[in-house]
């Protein structure tokens, strides 16, 4: 019991400001074309990433589809999709 009494007699803290922090500059139209910029920029690599990939996997199938003998006979309908 003597100890919580020996914590709440503690005097407080008074702390003096000399000067008032400056106020915080809002956020500019150029802070702002920057951020619509380089959404724009990860936009674009990512779509020609897109293209890149799609092409090879369609390559690789038509490769693959013409290396593929076309005289066998089977009861399978091959959909030229």
């Amino acid at each position: 019991m003597n100890d919580v009494l020996v914590l709440q007699q503690l005097p407080p803290l008074v702390v003096e400001v000399v000067r008032q922090p400056e106020p915080a500059r809002d956020i500019s139209i150029d802070y702002i074309l920057a951020m619509f910029a380089t959404a724009g920029i990860v936009l674009l690599v990512a779509a020609v990433g897109g293209l890149i990939a799609g092409a090879i996997f369609i390559g690789v199938r038509r490769l693959r589809d013409g290396s593929a003998s076309s005289t066998t006979d089977s009861s399978h309908v091959k959909l030229r999709i």
